[in-house]
C-alpha cells in the first residue's frame, strides 16, 4: 500500500525540498498550494518522472480564508503524515501591523493547519504510527524585533506541538516541530546583502542553512527511526540560538 503525506506549502522552497526528500523515501504526496500552480505542477511532473510508483496529487486551498482547512480536507485520503511547511513572513513593526495582517498570519500558520489536522485525525488514527511535523522558526523560540506577530504565531505552533503531542500520543501519532534559523529561501531575499552578512557573523557555524537540510531532518522524523521522539522542537540553526 502507498503511504500518503500531505505537504502544506509544497510550492515554497522548504516545501519543495521536503517533497523531494519524502518522494525519494517512498512516500506518495498531496502537494498543497494556494496560488503557485505552475511551480507546483513542475514539481509534480518531476516527482512523477523520478518515482513512477508514487502518486503525486495537486491540492489547492487558500489558508488565509476561514474555510481553507475544510476545502483541503475534502481533497485528501489515507493520510499518514502531515508536514506543515506553509506560511508567510511579515517584516513590520508592531505599530505598523494591521488587524488584517494579524488575522492572515493566524489563519495561515495556526488556525487552518490545526483545523486541517482535526478534520483528518481519523485518517491519521487509522495507521499504527502517524506523523505531524511543523516547520516552525527560531523566532518561535526567542522572538525577533520587527517580526513580533510572526514570532507570536511561530511560538503558537511550538506550543501546539507540545500540547497535541500529549493528546495524540495514545493513538500513535508523533507530533514534532523543526525550528530553522536562517535558511536560504525566497522568503529571505528581501534583505540586503549587508544585512545577510551581519546575520551570518552571528551564527557560530558562519553559514546559512539550506532547504535540503530542513528536508533531511523532516525525513528522519517521519522515517520510523525517530518514533520515540514526540513533542519536541528541534533546533536547526547552526548554533545561532542554543
Amino acid at each position: 500500500m502507498k503511504r500518503y503525506a500531505v505537504i502544506l506549502g509544497a510550492s515554497g522552497g522548504i516545501g519543495e525540498a521536503i517533497s523531494r526528500k519524502l518522494a525519494a523515501d517512498g512516500w506518495s504526496l498531496y502537494l498543497h498550494f494556494n496560488k503557485s500552480k505552475t511551480r507546483v505542477s513542475l514539481l509534480q511532473q518531476e516527482l512523477s518522472e523520478s518515482y513512477p510508483n508514487g502518486d503525486f496529487q495537486l491540492v489547492q486551498s487558500d489558508f488565509s480564508k476561514d474555510d481553507g482547512a475544510e476545502i483541503l480536507a475534502n481533497q485528501v485520503g489515507h493520510v499518514q503524515t502531515v508536514i506543515v511547511a506553509s506560511g508567510q513572513s511579515m517584516l513590520k513593526l508592531l505599530t505598523d501591523t494591521t488587524q488584517q495582517d494579524m488575522d492572515a498570519l493566524w489563519k495561515v500558520h495556526m488556525q487552518n493547519p490545526s483545523l486541517f489536522i482535526s478534520y483528518i485525525s481519523s485518517q491519521l488514527r487509522s495507521h499504527k504510527v502517524s506523523y505531524i511535523v511543523f516547520i516552525g522558526s527560531i523566532w518561535g523560540n526567542t522572538g525577533a524585533a520587527g517580526e513580533v506577530m510572526y514570532s507570536a504565531v511561530k511560538g503558537a505552533q511550538h506550543a501546539f506541538v507540545k500540547a497535541y503531542a500529549k493528546e495524540a500520543a495514545y493513538t500513535g501519532t508523533r507530533v514534532n516541530a523543526i525550528a530553522p534559523g536562517w535558511i536560504d529561501t525566497e522568503m529571505n531575499d528581501e534583505l540586503s546583502e549587508e544585512d545577510k552578512q551581519m546575520v551570518i557573523e552571528q551564527i557560530p557555524l558562519q553559514k546559512t542553512g539550506s532547504p535540503e537540510e530542513v528536508a533531511e531532518l523532516t525525513g528522519f522524523l517521519v522515517s520510523g527511526k525517530a518514533d520515540y521522539i514526540t513533542g519536541e522542537i528541534v533546533k536547526l540553526n547552526g548554533g545561532w540560538y542554543i
